[in-house]
């Protein structure tokens, strides 16, 4: 038998409704306070685990621009995150800027958007 290994880019917890709530204004209130501006739109959804976070930029309607995916596992500040990469079209596992494998919804939209810097 194989001994469990903790893997943050696996498994979760569905997001309850009111961390969904908590969560999203969160994000929104970081990104407008230090990115207002930079997007005409953010995309925040939730599907079981998961918490993607999309931008538009400019007024035309366009595709999102996919910024980061962050997995609940029950903790509102230890989420894991996987950053958009567009070279392969998928999320891929990331850090935080602390180092470690999790972080703050906050910490993943700030290391996210380098896409919103022109």
């Amino acid at each position: 038998m194989s001994p469990w290994i903790y893997n943050p880019h696996v498994g979760g917890r569905i997001i309850p409704p009111l961390a969904r709530m908590r969560t999203e204004q969160r994000i929104r209130r970081y990104a407008e306070a230090h990115y207002g501006g930079q997007f005409s739109r953010l995309d925040i959804r939730f599907h079981g685990a998961l918490c993607y976070i999309d931008a538009c930029i400019g007024s035309l309607p366009t595709e999102p621009i996919h910024l980061c995916r962050l997995r609940f596992f029950g903790d509102e500040e230890a989420w894991s995150m996987a950053f958009y990469t567009y070279s392969h079209e998928r999320y891929e596992p990331s850090i935080f800027p602390n180092g470690t494998f999790q972080g703050t919804p906050e910490e993943a939209f700030e290391t996210a958007a380098m896409y919103l810097v022109a």
